[in-house]
């Protein structure tokens, strides 16, 4: 809870002499004095200032300072270095509000003038104090890049873990053009993801925009900065891998453009089945089997160099040119789990293929990809999604 500032104030009153006059007759005249002058009435008192507020600030919200019975002819706002705080007079005079946030835990400088509408004047020094929170948490923003496929889930990463989940998410604003139904899911403590209802729409422009500073996160943190993220989303690539056949059809806005021989995971290491979406490219990736647990020694063991590789799960799976098993692509599922092409088939993918969009993959007779394996987002019904928002 934000605690509102004690009003600060202080009045100058303008006192009013009053001046009487005498004079002399002339030589040898008696001497007589004239009548006093009449007083000059008091002005009323100067306007009365207040700032709003000025203990225990949310840097985020405005500074306000007030002038009632008058209006302000000047206002100096300046932190602890002596630099100023930017702010606007409203067009009568009567108040004036900071145009930029202020800094956690310092004390400000708010030094005034106003007058009234007889003259009086007013002239008050005053503090205005930022609250000093336990901690501050940053965020980052994925995707990275500005140019997507129709599967990239918009996720926000949190450094801390987040106490009060509901206060976060309301922060963060997600714009689509044109118009789609979207909500927030959290993965874990730290990251919530958002995705619509079904993939985006070719063509689509998806905005961010993250009110995090100056917001309580709970368990007395607060948002470190404000995030903003666009990106663009291009054409509809889907790709789906079917176990059963062996085959991949490469679908490009709903059209069937490619079919590909495929090998997937092999009864010890099955693919994960439903939607994946790739996280990251690299034309070679060292792939070492050490990485989920199986070292050198061990049956199973390799290390070697693969190239054309499209990630698309955290858990080591991969769609890549696989020369060795070309054979056994169309006919049998012989990989450690990754989607295993021809050099050429895996060429083509790897020039068409990128960043956001999808590969589909039935009949492997793997377990659901988890939705926290990297983009597993698409792995849950959207009912269940949308109840994810503060869970």
């Amino acid at each position: 809870m934000r605690a509102r500032g004690a009003v600060l104030s202080a009045v100058l009153v303008a006192a009013v002499a009053v001046l009487t006059a005498c004079s002399s007759s002339g030589a040898g005249g008696a001497g007589a004095a004239s009548p006093a002058a009449a007083a000059s009435p008091a002005l009323p008192p100067g306007p009365r200032v207040t700032v709003d507020p000025a203990v225990a600030v949310n840097p985020a919200t405005p500074v306000r300072v007030h002038a009632d019975g008058g209006r302000l002819t000047s206002v100096r706002m300046t932190n602890p270095a002596g630099d100023q705080v930017a702010g606007t007079t409203a067009a009568d005079g009567s108040t004036w509000t900071t145009d930029e946030p202020l800094a956690y835990g310092r004390t400000y400088t708010v030094v005034t003038d106003a007058v009234s509408p007889q003259g009086a004047p007013t002239h008050v020094q005053s503090t205005v104090t930022t609250l000093d929170p336990k901690q501050t948490d940053s965020a980052a923003v994925d995707p990275g890049t500005t140019d997507v496929g129709v599967g990239q889930p918009l996720a926000v990463t949190f450094s801390h873990a987040v106490s009060d989940k509901d206060a976060a998410v309301k922060a963060l604003t997600v714009t689509s053009t044109p118009p789609q139904t979207g909500a927030w899911h959290w993965i874990s403590s730290t990251q919530v993801d958002y995705r619509p209802a079904e993939y985006w729409k070719a063509g689509s422009t998806v905005r961010l925009d993250g009110k995090l500073y100056g917001t309580d996160l709970g368990g007395g943190a607060f948002g470190a900065k404000d995030v903003h993220e666009t990106f663009h989303v291009h054409d509809a690539w889907v790709a789906k891998a079917d176990g059963a056949s062996e085959q991949m059809q490469i679908f490009d806005n709903g059209a069937l453009v490619r079919t590909m021989k495929i090998s997937l995971g092999s009864q010890q290491f099955p693919t994960h089945t439903g939607p994946h979406v790739i996280s990251d490219k690299a034309p070679s990736v060292v792939m070492d089997s050490a990485t989920y647990g199986v070292m050198p020694g061990q049956p199973g063991y390799y290390k070697e160099t693969v190239l054309l590789d499209e990630r698309i799960s955290n858990d080591g799976e991969f769609v890549h040119s696989a020369p060795w098993s070309v054979g056994q692509q169309g006919t049998d599922n012989v990989s450690h789990g990754c989607v295993n092409l021809s050099p050429a088939d895996a060429q083509w993918f790897y020039d068409h293929f990128g960043i956001g969009d999808v590969v589909e993959v039935t009949n492997s007779g793997g377990p659901s990809l988890p939705i926290w394996d990297r983009w597993g987002d698409w792995e849950m019904p959207f009912s269940q999604w949308q109840s994810g928002a503060s869970s």
